[in-house]
């Protein structure tokens, strides 16, 4: 097994929340989580929306609200990852890939983003490098971001990472709204950057596209990790320990009958787990 990149221990994040008059409590979005990512390994988060996946994501970057409270440890290349240290190495060891193609500045053309507005001759040179390396023109960094596809701007994104030293990629959401063949060029892309060394967390509501890409998959419902197994394992739900898993396998799309209708309700699992978790 190659060096551990990124140890989680018993992470838990929560807000306050204020009630009537001067009361309070701390509601917990994700709860007692404890994950490995290991160097030139791709990890999945899989989960619904809400259930947690973003703000792991945003815990480990040293990026939660104002309001938020972190419990637990985050430990990066040994040593613990504080808020103060992932600020330092963040756009240098620690690359965020975030959900929201928003995250580029719409004035400002995606060259002057992906290397700064004052760039050297070598990293304009890196730069082109990068951007063929992902089927991207040397012209597109003088575009501005309205000017781009979505599909693009995932990897104009993907690239700001590649032109750093990453040892830890945290992909979230990265293929919302393209087609099955761009969404897999994408995922394609963090393999390449696995195979190179890096640690790659890539969280997503897509169980199938995960199982495609990852080497190991964690499965998020309600700020908790119910189970943890090899994407090996899920070709056969049998293998899986927890109910909700096995059900989630089932509604993968390739699981539908011949009318097109699905083996395994998205909705009784939901109701399953409301029984189950009272939520």
């Amino acid at each position: 097994m190659e060096k551990e990149i990124l140890g989680i221990e018993h992470l838990s994040v929560s807000f306050i929340q204020y009630g009537k008059g001067l009361t309070k409590r701390w509601l917990y979005a994700v709860e007692d989580l404890s994950l490995l990512v290991h160097a030139g390994e791709i990890v999945a988060v899989v989960g619904s929306s809400g259930s947690g996946k973003s703000l792991l994501a945003h815990a480990v970057m040293g990026l939660l609200p104002y309001n938020g409270r972190m419990e637990g440890k985050i430990w990066f290349d040994g040593e613990p990852l504080t808020q103060k240290r992932a600020a330092k190495l963040r756009g240098r060891e620690l690359f965020l890939v975030p959900q929201n193609v928003s995250y580029l500045d719409p004035l400002m053309r995606v060259g002057e983003q992906v290397m700064g507005k004052r760039p050297s001759p070598s990293l304009r040179d890196t730069c082109r490098k990068v951007f063929a390396g992902y089927g991207l023109d040397a012209q597109v960094g003088e575009k501005y971001p309205f000017q781009l596809s979505g599909g693009m701007i995932r990897r104009i994104l993907i690239s700001t990472a590649v032109m750093g030293t990453p040892k830890l990629v945290i992909a979230d959401e990265p293929t919302p709204g393209l087609h099955p063949e761009a969404a897999r060029r994408v995922m394609g892309h963090f393999k390449e950057l696995a195979a190179a060394g890096a640690g790659v967390l890539l969280i997503t509501h897509d169980l199938e596209l995960a199982l495609m890409t990852a080497d190991r998959v964690a499965v998020l419902y309600g700020g908790r990790m119910i189970e943890e197994a090899p994407a090996s394992v899920f070709t056969d739900e049998t293998n899986l320990t927890h109910a909700y898993t096995r059900a989630l396998c089932r509604s993968m799309p390739k699981n539908w009958d011949a009318d097109g209708e699905r083996l395994c309700d998205t909705g009784d699992i939901l109701l399953y787990m409301r029984k189950e978790y009272g939520r």
